[in-house]
């Protein structure tokens, strides 16, 4: 299967609702690497590597989240994988 990377932004009630760990919790069960993190502007911001069925079902769940989230919108960009990570973090600074 190819490798992918997708950069993906979302937007609405997605901050304090566990977004973040959730996002994590179910990267790590896919196998997926990367990292998701909060942005000043109330968004969560995430980056997925890893085969494109996993990433393609990280990004579906996105449109969802966890239980409080209210998800307004999913901005996803497509770019080159780098290979870079070894596990998916949650962080606040992009690698």
């Amino acid at each position: 299967m190819p490798i992918v990377r997708a950069h993906v932004y979302i937007s609405g009630i997605v901050q304090g609702v566990f977004f973040r760990a959730e996002t994590q919790r179910l990267a790590r069960e896919l196998g997926l690497t990367g990292w998701v993190r909060n942005l000043w502007d109330g968004r969560v911001e995430a980056v997925f590597e890893g085969e494109e069925q996993d990433v393609q079902h990280i990004i579906q769940w996105c449109w969802r989240g966890p239980e409080e989230a209210v998800v307004e919108n999913v901005e996803v960009r497509y770019e080159p994988p780098t290979g870079k990570y070894r596990d998916f973090y949650i962080t606040t600074s992009s690698y």
